[in-house]
């Protein structure tokens, strides 16, 4: 039992009372105590004092409003080969870049090319979404003040539609219909849309010109033909500047030497000739494959119309200088020249200087004989025209980028953010 008669009238020994004065244990620590709080309210004075200097902190955001005299464009897929490069050139012509790519078939290793050469601030951003995630789309538009979109997003590979049509009409088709969505939504009245001569399909006639009937054969060519119609019947009750670039087989790489072709190496099977030609130069794969040597051209292989990446990207920016509200601009971006598959294997052979082994396969299917383009239109009405017209020397650029970098941008693990 407790004991009863324990007295509480005086307090413990040791125990000062809350009111009482100070013992002189106290007084000592006093100085020690309150040099570390002055310490304390220093450091936190410095740290707001830094923070006030991040935009962020005061409220302010370069990307999430309009500023005059600069043009801020969102560039769909801009980790990717063409993306990667229209990014470089938009961002060398001073304009403001946000970049968004769920990195599928894209490069993050381009993205930090692209943040080292421009690291100023309010310059370029990059944001990692999912056009197919409308709730991320729609957050990325209502968060940033965009004035112009350059749609390159998308899954490009004519025999990979033929496996996985889903695929394509959902990435190419729906995705637009998201894009375009959110543009509405927030005003955003410029579209630069990224389409391919494979909208034409097989045409009676060569040159393609752009009044040339659209009967595509493959899901690639009719889900970028879909996707071009939802963005012309939306462009007719809207005030909406529209340019839609049909291009045609793109090749090279900067001529400087800061961003190349990397695709993944599950796709080389269904990546571009170009890719699978450096890759048997550099003893990646045993040889070349030439899929379909009996089509009705001179050597039995296809004729495509080969155009330069740098020359590609000129057409853009050209298209977006010129895009105005209630105007839609169509046109074919290529040389007007063709070039048959094994012109282009010779061509490589002597940019890589190496007897690269070809072997002659049936046809891939989708694929069509015969396709070059009538750039007449984007000359006369853009003032646009292939620079890069030597096949050779194109695939001699692109050649030293691969050369140099045998296993692209790095792995992810290496580049992450």
């Amino acid at each position: 039992m407790l004991p009863t008669n324990r007295s509480r009238t005086q307090p413990r020994a040791g125990r000062p009372w809350p009111l009482s004065g100070m013992d002189n244990s106290d007084s000592r620590r006093k100085p020690h105590v309150y040099g570390k709080l002055l310490m304390a309210v220093i450091l936190t004075a410095f740290c707001i004092l830094i923070l006030k200097q991040s935009p962020k902190f005061r409220g302010i955001n370069v990307f999430s409003r309009l500023e005059p005299g600069v043009t801020h464009v969102l560039v769909t897929g801009g980790a990717g080969y063409i993306g990667s490069h229209a990014a470089y050139r938009l961002l060398s012509n001073s304009y403001r870049v946000t970049i968004v790519d769920n990195l599928s078939r894209g490069n993050l290793g381009a993205i930090r090319v692209l943040q080292q050469l421009f690291p100023e601030p309010g310059r370029l951003q990059f944001i990692y979404a999912d056009l197919g995630d409308a709730r991320a789309v729609n957050r990325v538009f209502a968060e940033n003040a965009f004035d112009a979109v350059m749609h390159f997003a998308a899954v490009a590979y004519v025999g990979e539609s033929t496996l996985e049509p889903l695929r394509y009409y959902h990435n190419i088709t729906a995705n637009t219909l998201v894009i375009l969505e959110a543009m509405a939504a927030q005003g955003v009245k410029t579209l630069i849309y990224s389409s391919t001569c494979a909208t034409y399909g097989e045409p009676e006639k060569m040159p393609i010109t752009e009044e040339t009937p659209q009967l595509p054969i493959n899901p690639y060519g009719k889900a970028k033909k879909m996707a071009e119609d939802i963005i012309l019947d939306f462009s007719k009750r809207s005030d909406m500047a529209v340019m839609i670039l049909r291009y045609f087989n793109v090749i090279g790489s900067d001529p400087e030497g800061r961003l190349g072709e990397a695709p993944r190496p599950e796709l080389r099977e269904h990546g571009r000739i170009s890719g699978a030609c450096f890759d048997a130069a550099l003893g990646i794969i045993p040889g070349l494959k030439v899929k379909g040597t009996d089509y009705p051209t001179s050597d039995g292989t296809c004729i495509r119309d080969y155009i330069d990446v740098t020359d590609l990207v000129d057409a853009h920016v050209k298209a977006l200088d010129k895009a105005r509200p209630n105007k839609v601009g169509i046109y074919n971006v290529g040389t007007g020249k063709g070039r048959s598959v094994k012109e282009f294997v010779e061509a490589c052979k002597k940019a890589t200087g190496v007897n690269i082994k070809v072997d002659y396969l049936e046809r891939r299917p989708g694929d069509y004989a015969e396709v070059y383009s009538d750039p007449s239109k984007i000359n006369s009405e853009l003032n646009w025209t292939a620079r890069y017209t030597d096949l050779q020397e194109s695939l001699s650029v692109a050649w030293r980028w691969q050369k140099s970098h045998p296993n692209g941008y790095g792995s992810p693990s290496a580049m992450a953010v």
